[in-house]
């Protein structure tokens, strides 16, 4: 039986209000729970971006159940991956367990903030692929020090060793990532539900792995009101990754994006009520081989409607894949 996820979109939240709609996602009967972890929302109209650590650990005490994640953080510019090691260890235990640290090469948009420029996708790769190994040496409780391509690491130790470790995720979307999740990670993060993908990660290591994708909807009693929101703060999600992960700023979204119809919004993206073209949605996913689907509900204040409808009517009928 798939797993069914409630995402904390941090771009589209206050931090008060991240917590309170985790909460009612543990209430609603949610599986797991990720969070985004951005510096910059994609579009104005998202309108935050909270610290997602900071909402963490609030989460972590707010919540007694429900599992968590970053989804997915970058440990190679804004963070140093001895940080990341540092936060995470710390959200594992506030949690009793019930952590997992993902991991991506990050995007401009978020990483740019800290002025060190913007490498290329080859650099960013090499980049994660060595923050990821520091990261888990610190977890084991090793005394590290280290002089890498990318970083430096100098007489550091966690002395909150997190027990067990938070298992760790890498996010993909081609042949190069696949091949350092497989290698390196736990667990297999994407957000198109491609078969391929975790066909690649299987060969570089990842089978018998947990496989985890993100699919964005926007649930509405009001089938037009439900496109128009999409529309206005999701219209960059067809963008893809290559295009994504290279723009600054959000004002680069809304310009890239502004040729998008509402039509393709609605094609992409599941809007309004009905029930069975959500299941077909995740059924992508499951079909492709994922056994976990963590759902973005559209618009930060339309989070409580939605958890009601998910525990009645979608969460039920999503258990039947």
């Amino acid at each position: 039986m798939v797993q069914i996820g409630y995402t904390m979109m941090t771009e589209q939240a206050g931090p008060r209000d991240l917590v309170a709609h985790v909460v009612g996602a543990e209430d609603a009967g949610f599986d797991f729970s990720v969070t985004s972890d951005h510096y910059f929302p994609w579009l104005a109209s998202q309108g935050h971006s909270p610290n997602a650590w900071a909402v963490l650990g609030a989460a972590a005490q707010a919540t007694s159940r429900i599992p968590l994640m970053t989804f997915v953080t970058c440990p190679t510019t804004r963070y140093h991956p001895v940080l990341v090691a540092q936060q995470a260890a710390t959200v594992q235990q506030l949690s009793q367990g019930r952590f997992r640290l993902g991991l991506g090469s990050g995007e401009n948009l978020n990483e740019h903030v800290v002025g060190h420029g913007w490498p290329g996708v080859s650099v960013r790769h090499e980049m994660l692929e060595e923050a990821t190994v520091i990261i888990r040496a610190l977890f084991e409780g090793e005394l590290i020090t280290h002089h890498g391509t990318h970083y430096d690491v100098e007489h550091t130790r966690l002395w909150d060793v997190p027990v067990p470790p938070p298992p760790i995720g890498i996010a993909v979307s081609g042949e190069h990532s696949c091949r350092l999740a497989g290698q390196l990670a736990d667990l297999v993060i994407a957000t198109e539900p491609k078969k391929e993908l975790l066909e690649s990660f299987d060969r570089h290591g990842g089978a018998g792995k947990p496989r985890i994708g993100q699919l964005p909807v926007c649930y509405d009693t009001d089938h037009a009101a439900a496109v128009e929101r999409a529309h206005d703060q999701f219209r960059w999600f067809g963008l893809g990754w290559k295009v994504n992960s290279e723009l600054p700023h959000d004002k680069a979204f809304a310009s890239a994006s502004g040729s998008v119809t509402k039509e393709e919004v609605a094609e992409a993206i599941p809007c309004g009520s009905n029930v069975d073209r959500f299941v077909e949605a995740v059924r992508a996913y499951t079909d492709a081989g994922f056994e976990e689907v963590a759902l973005v509900q559209i618009g930060g204040g339309h989070q409580e409607p939605y958890l009601d409808w998910a525990k009645r009517e979608l969460l039920p009928a999503l258990r039947t894949l």
